[in-house]
């Protein structure tokens, strides 16, 4: 039986993605003074104004509008309401929660006598959801990965001149085919939307990022005759960015992560220090994930994390590989809890995160990009051994 699942992705020119990118160009600028810092940024965009909210506890001096300025200035909008010197931009940002800091400080069982690993307590309670697959080389789901593909492509073609009259906001979905298997066969329909310049043709615009864009992006042997392209169905798309629509950080989290192939716990990324397990425990997963793919333990496997604020190990571990897995994903979790330490100060040893780079995760996507340290698959022998 056919099936079909669709994933969108957004440039970092979308409202939702400049309020992300700032929130993450703050932190990492933060990280840069000082890396023990506690942050929870984050940014609300309309019109002509940009408020920068949150908590932040550092011994660090940063500048947060000259931040914001220099990224807005980055993305391309040194034009209209929203142009990185004309925008209006308030700050109210103010330190950590000392009832939050309890908990972070010393965890529950650092507290009873525990050891190194136990010094942090995860940042919040909540769920968080690690994904991989072998659809494609990166272990991510293939329509997302379109999409991401697609809307990078947009960017591209902007700043290298090739399409010259684009303009910074943009959105891309892709719809794939899977048969009976669950295997991808083909991609059945393509949405492009792009902002662009006073006085474009559209038959011009619509020739030019189906010619530049899609073509360009899409494997020819994934296309055919019956494949439909939606380029600027709607036709004028002259206003954009903040100007046109309000953005919000952490409002496209199913962008992020795996375009809605896996649930989602709900808390987002960006703006958040690793002390916050929404991210650094969702970045923990897919790195689990991927490994137990790569090693070959499953084809396709979910991994549900949940923690309650203050303590540090998880409160508990759910794995389904989907009937995929060489063995009963019972066995897989308690592989997992063996393997690897899910304790938030054990996570932010193993992945490094507290070094500034997060303003590489800010647009795109967080996973599948092999620079990040959560990508790497470097315990894959370790798992070998339960086959």
């Amino acid at each position: 039986m056919r099936k079909f699942f669709t994933s969108e992705s957004v440039t970092c020119g979308h409202p939702d993605k400049v309020c992300d990118k700032i929130a993450d160009g703050i932190l990492d600028e933060i990280l840069k003074q000082d890396p023990m810092a506690r942050t929870a940024i984050e940014c609300c965009a309309a019109y002509d104004r940009l408020l920068i909210m949150g908590e932040v506890t550092a011994a660090a001096k940063v500048d947060y509008e000259k931040i914001a300025r220099a990224v807005i200035r980055g993305i391309g909008y040194d034009f209209g309401k929203f142009a990185y010197d004309r925008c209006r931009i308030m700050v109210a940002v103010h330190e950590q929660s000392p009832d939050i800091a309890l908990g972070v400080n010393a965890s529950v069982e650092k507290k009873a006598g525990g050891d190194i690993a136990d010094t942090i307590g995860a940042g919040d309670q909540g769920i968080m959801f690690g994904y991989a697959c072998r659809e494609t080389e990166e272990f991510m789901p293939l329509p997302i990965m379109l999409a991401h593909r697609l809307a990078k492509r947009l960017e591209e073609v902007r700043r290298t001149g090739d399409i010259p009259y684009l303009r910074p906001d943009g959105k891309t979905q892709v719809t794939v085919e899977y048969d009976g298997a669950g295997d991808p066969v083909r991609v059945e329909a393509v949405v492009v939307s792009s902002q662009h310049e006073e006085g474009v043709l559209q038959e011009t615009l619509r020739a030019d990022i189906l010619e530049k864009v899609v073509r360009a992006v899409l494997p020819a042997g994934l296309t055919d005759e019956n494949t439909k392209y939606y380029i600027n169905p709607t036709g004028r798309f002259e206003i954009g960015g903040p100007e046109g629509d309000s953005g919000l950080t952490g409002r496209k989290i199913i962008v992020d992560t795996y375009g809605g192939s896996c649930p989602h716990g709900g808390g987002s990324f960006s703006g958040k220090d690793c002390t916050k397990v929404d991210r650094s425990a969702t970045y923990m997963a897919r790195y689990i994930c991927k490994n137990i793919v790569a090693a070959g333990l499953a084809d396709r496997i979910e991994l549900q994390v949940a923690y309650a604020i203050g303590v540090a190990h998880p409160v508990s571990v759910f794995v389904d590989t989907f009937g995929t897995g060489r063995m009963p994903d019972g066995d897989i979790a308690d592989i997992v809890l063996k393997e690897f330490d899910l304790r938030p100060y054990s996570v932010i040893q193993t992945l490094g995160l507290r070094r500034p780079v997060y303003a590489a995760t800010a647009a795109y996507g967080h996973f599948g990009d092999p620079a990040f340290a959560w990508e790497r698959t470097d315990r894959i022998e370790d798992l070998k051994k339960y086959l």
